[in-house]
């Protein structure tokens, strides 16, 4: 990684600095503030909507005459509906149990020691995303739920969005006696994100939202802990015992309920005893919803004989990410090629199988690496609300610390706290 310029460390290292001194004083709400605090920032962005919409506006425009493409537009545009499904979101995190205080586990020992691990905040989280504005307060109000100070590096397509967002939410904390420095908004060029990705000591967690090139690029130059989030190269399999209707709904719900975002499906297979059934009737309905077909050659076949169109399938269409409508579709002669397929290009995620096959489910269960696993049930489902935890930061992709939808315990870490009567150790 390049040099950072002296000025972009130093204004990292002024920003992190307010907010650790922020997060200690978060550290110590009750949940009562805490959640007081959440439901006065919803308020504000309510009231704040229409100044909200005007700033989205001008990235929206500006984003358009840069050929943004519709996936991104969509991800990017605030609607007065948007605005209060946002600030809806922060009065369903204050609802949500508080994790810092949490006894996670606790003995006395035989020599009269008590011991308890605690849930306490991480201190001062990183946000580096895209063109997703939301991202901006659900970061805002986890951290805040969570005890954390936040500093939000959004991505140039949303910069007048995510500034007026940040001021509204820092506005509402200053007046109601919270330390405004608790939300904190990176602004400037490359230079200032390196700045946050190398600012060790003082940034404690760096959490990356977006595209493989940008989560990547945090992976590896960031010397801050990282937690690596959102590449979704999902897919869904229909196996040999599937219930084909059942199949069909759970393809198009994968691929076409959104699909902009990390858990929509980018891959379908179906095994060679049920393609000829299943596909032609599957094609159409995915083409005929607009989504853009690579086939491989068995697909390609039957797509022919059902009139649809389609584009022949190469490696790098099985490993992208679309993050719109299109779909690589392929033909498996077995469950244990489409594991292997799933080995190949699945990015750890999200992976769906169609059985009415127990066994066969159970296999697919064990056997993906990923940190979800449907059976019978859309990929779609994948998220933090979905699974009942409220908002979320992210999906981790990883395995340390934190894995699948990222909600408040996941903000936290611990720490031992150990009480004696003059014990010594001999």
């Amino acid at each position: 990684m390049t040099s950072v310029s002296p000025d972009a460390t130093e204004a990292v290292a002024q920003l992190a600095g307010r907010a650790r001194v922020a997060a200690r004083e978060l550290a110590l709400m009750s949940r009562a503030a805490k959640d007081a605090t959440l439901h006065a920032l919803a308020d504000a962005l309510d009231a704040a909507t229409d100044r909200i919409v005007a700033a989205n506006a001008v990235d929206l425009e500006r984003g358009r005459n840069g050929g943004m493409p519709a996936s991104l537009q969509d991800r990017l545009v605030l609607t007065p509906e948007r605005v209060t499904a946002i600030a809806d979101a922060l009065r369903d995190i204050a609802a949500l149990p508080d994790p810092v205080g949490e006894i996670v586990r606790g003995s006395t020992l035989a020599n009269g020691l008590q011991i308890r691990q605690l849930r306490v905040p991480m201190g001062v989280v990183g946000m580096i995303y895209e063109a997703r504005p939301n991202v901006t307060v659900d970061a805002a109000g986890l951290g805040l739920k969570s005890g954390n100070a936040v500093i939000l590096r959004g991505g140039s397509a949303a910069a007048d969005s995510n500034r007026v967002l940040v001021d509204v939410m820092r506005e509402s904390l200053a007046a109601h006696g919270v330390n405004p420095d608790a939300i904190g908004l990176l602004e400037g060029g490359h230079d200032a994100v390196r700045a946050l990705m190398t600012a060790r000591g003082l940034v404690d967690l760096l959490i990356p939202r977006g595209g493989a090139d940008l989560i990547n690029s945090v992976v590896l130059n960031s010397t801050v802990p990282v937690i690596e989030t959102g590449i979704g190269n999902c897919h869904v399999y229909v196996d040999r015992a599937a219930d084909l209707d059942k199949a069909l709904a759970i393809t198009m719900n994968s691929k076409t309920h959104r699909p902009s975002v990390c858990n929509a499906a980018e891959s379908l297979l179906v095994h060679e005893s049920v393609a000829p059934d299943f596909l032609p009737k599957a094609l159409t309905e995915l083409a005929g919803a607009g989504v853009v077909l690579h086939t491989d050659e068995r697909a390609s076949a039957i797509a022919t004989e059902a009139g649809v169109p389609f584009a022949v399938a190469t490696d790098d269409d099985f490993a992208t990410e679309f993050h719109a409508l299109e779909m690589s579709v392929g033909v498996v002669s077995s469950l244990d090629d489409a594991l292997e397929h799933v080995r190949t290009y699945g990015s750890g995620h999200t992976e769906a199988i169609v059985t009415e096959d127990r066994s066969a489910a159970r296999r697919w269960s064990a056997e993906v690496d990923a940190a979800a696993v449907m059976v019978n049930a859309s990929t779609r489902f994948t998220d933090g609300g979905e699974f009942g935890f409220g908002a979320e930061i992210g999906i981790s992709t990883q395995k340390l610390h934190a894995r699948g939808p990222m909600a408040l315990p996941e903000l936290t870490t611990t720490k031992w706290i150990v009480e004696g009567d003059g014990h010594v150790r001999v």
